[in-house]
């Protein structure tokens, strides 16, 4: 009934209130120099993504909370930029504690799951690590559960703080409390809340296959043509591929992210009254 409800006010909402996409616009922008870079200066484009992960990891913060706090106002009417900002500020500490909290364990599971991956390659060579002169079965096995177990994990984490943001800006917890608040929320609502999360999983899941397709086309296939390599770091026009790809990303990824944005606080707010 919850996510029905949500479901129902969220298309109402974005168009009363259009300026809801605008901060997902934003986000979609800063990868457009990237995904360009991509077919005409390959080095270029990776150095350009790493510099755009350090600055995602404070801005993202930011744009998510003032999502929220603009989100929770035009459910009720009208809402502006500035509410962005004003929630933005209010809440940045807080969503940047956890953000950094939830990056070291996304940093610390997938250390444990790349050193499992390791270790079963090296199985693999002949001798493996008990010199039967073949892959160690019984090895092979326990990497993979250490590598499910850590995807498990991950899974389970994600799904139980989803809310937290919404716990932060709507609610007015601290960093600490509003993982916990989130937590509750999804135990008292379990089955529904794993409903929501199945919807939102399939619909990014379709954006995240829409940009992918788009990301290699805009790849360019070494090795096509004959002669000496080019320069990794000239820089040329950008592919009719490329620009195709990245339109794609603006429009999918703004249309995705306001969307998600109100249905995330509709829905949260469905369950909280």
């Amino acid at each position: 009934m919850a996510l029905q409800t949500a479901l129902r006010r969220t298309p109402s909402t974005l168009v009363r209130n259009p300026v809801l996409f605008m901060p997902v616009l934003v986000l979609s922008l800063l990868q457009v120099p990237q995904l360009l870079l991509q077919s005409s200066a390959p080095i270029l484009a990776s150095i350009v993504s790493l510099a755009l992960s350090a600055l995602y990891l404070v801005l993202v913060p930011f744009v998510q909370a003032g999502l929220i706090g603009m989100a929770d106002e035009a459910l009720d009417g009208r809402t502006s930029v500035a509410t962005f900002v004003a929630a933005g500020k209010a809440n940045f500490v807080s969503m940047f504690v956890v953000s950094l909290i939830l990056f070291g364990v996304n940093i610390a599971l997938g250390a444990i799951a790349f050193v499992a991956g390791i270790v079963g390659v090296v199985s693999f060579y002949s001798g493996g690590a008990v010199g039967t002169g073949g892959p160690n079965t019984a090895l092979l096995a326990v990497v993979g559960l250490v590598v499910l177990a850590a995807v498990l994990a991950y899974l389970v984490v994600a799904f139980l703080i989803q809310f937290y943001g919404q716990a932060i800006v709507i609610d007015g917890y601290d960093a600490i409390d509003s993982v916990k608040r989130s937590v509750g929320v999804v135990r008292r609502n379990l089955v529904s809340v794993l409903g929501y999360t199945v919807l939102v999983g399939v619909l990014a899941g379709a954006l995240g296959a829409a940009v992918g397709i788009g990301s290699a086309i805009a790849t360019p296939q070494f090795g096509a043509s004959a002669g000496a390599p080019p320069d990794p770091f000239a820089v040329s026009p950008p592919s009719l591929g490329a620009i195709a790809a990245a339109a794609l990303l603006v429009v999918l990824g703004t249309l995705f992210g306001g969307f998600f944005g109100v249905l995330s606080v509709s829905y949260y707010r469905e369950l909280t009254r």
